[in-house]
């Protein structure tokens, strides 16, 4: 062996071992699956209340679209009304509760100390806490959307779906924009679980930080409906969400989307950055 040889320094394998431990964490505890057990039988009740007495019109829900009058006419309406119905507090909360026991977790259980002795470095604990945050958040949508489309297609059966613009497109375009509506409302929990990931460093405590980030998601709501301040709703996390309706327009109404993309973006910068800044400087003795 040269000398050269020597002194090349061995290049650090980049490993996915820590995010498969913190996605194993997530996904198999019970306690969770009861939660995305709960998710997912709201669009079963959806579907089976509609079956036994269908809607006989229309009506808003919030400021977002109301698809229970189509549900009869489309199976996969199911999804869509699940998906309006739970995100306002039962997806919210479900992003929560994970992003609140991500760092606080860890110390109430006094795991923390010992897992940043492995070592671990502190930055990559976030982001590793985060993505697993994230992949949760897709995880549930897509599973109010998968059992709310089975249901529905199982009741009520497929076909060509109208649009809001009145526009009929095939069952594959309506697959897709199922999809793409699910990867928006999840980009939108993601900002979420970034807020939840801060709350989480400033606290030992997993249930007190899941009613502080519940509490925030619906004083955002509440705050939305508010006309006198209708120039704060633009700046609120939530008053995007529900323009996922955009996506079944023909053509896409693009204008709102990208809004609540970028505003996502400029909360999951802001607050996992304000995370890395708490955590980077505390002192864990837990």
């Amino acid at each position: 062996m040269s000398v050269a040889e020597i002194a090349l320094p061995t290049p650090r394998r980049i490993s996915s071992r820590f995010l498969r431990s913190e996605l194993w964490l997530i996904f198999g505890r019970r306690r969770n699956w009861a939660g995305l057990a709960v998710l997912a039988a709201v669009p079963i009740i959806i579907a089976v209340a509609v079956k036994l007495s269908p809607p006989d019109g229309g009506g808003g829900q919030g400021d977002g679209p109301s698809f229970f009058a189509s549900i009869t006419e489309n199976g996969l309406f199911v999804a869509l009304a699940a998906l309006g119905v739970e995100l306002p507090l039962f997806l919210p909360l479900a992003v929560a509760a994970i992003s609140a026991d991500s760092i606080a977790g860890e110390a109430n259980l006094g795991t923390l100390r010992y897992l940043l002795t492995v070592p671990v470095e502190r930055i990559r604990m976030l982001l590793v806490k985060y993505a697993a945050i994230v992949i949760f958040a897709f995880a549930a949508t897509l599973l109010v959307a998968a059992v709310g489309a089975v249901m529905g297609l199982a009741l009520f059966g497929g076909g060509s779906i109208p649009l809001l613009s009145g526009v009929q497109v095939s069952f594959g375009e309506a697959l897709l924009r199922l999809l793409a509506i699910c990867a928006y409302i999840a980009v939108g929990l993601a900002a979420l679980g970034a807020i939840g990931l801060f709350v989480s460093t400033l606290t030992e405590q997993p249930i007190g930080a899941t009613v502080a980030i519940v509490i925030l998601n619906v004083l955002s709501f509440v705050l939305d409906s508010i006309p006198q301040i209708s120039w704060l709703h633009p700046y609120l996390f939530t008053h995007y969400w529900m323009a996922f309706g955009d996506l079944l327009r023909d053509p896409v109404e693009l204008s709102a989307i990208g809004d609540g993309l970028l505003a996502a973006a400029i909360y999951v910068a802001i607050f996992w950055t304000a995370a890395w800044a708490r955590f980077a400087g505390r002192d864990v003795t837990s």
